[in-house]
């Protein structure tokens, strides 16, 4: 694993992009605290591989597909206790 400093980094991008091509990760830093790491093209895409981007609908399915999934049935009193009952506070707008 290399680190090197953001401005070392400019200075030295083609050397980096090199390192990153024969699979070494290059960790960029600024002020020696790991900002950023340079990656080859082939590693970025085998990491992007794992994740799936879904929507929250998506998720919602997922959920429910699930075979332990069971639905929470609360009771109109237990969703009203959670409820703030302090009074309505006035706004104005500015203007």
């Amino acid at each position: 694993m290399s680190q090197t400093s953001i401005a070392e980094a400019k200075t030295q991008l083609t050397r980096l992009i090199h390192q990153a091509e024969q699979g070494e990760a290059v960790h960029i830093t600024r002020r020696g605290k790991p900002v950023a790491v340079l990656l080859s093209e082939d590693e970025y895409m085998r990491l992007r591989q794992g994740q799936k981007q879904s929507n929250f609908w998506d998720l919602v399915d997922e959920m429910r597909s699930d075979p332990t999934f069971e639905p929470v049935d609360w009771s109109q009193e237990e969703v009203d206790s959670w409820r703030d009952r302090q009074p309505v506070r006035e706004f104005e707008w500015p203007g």
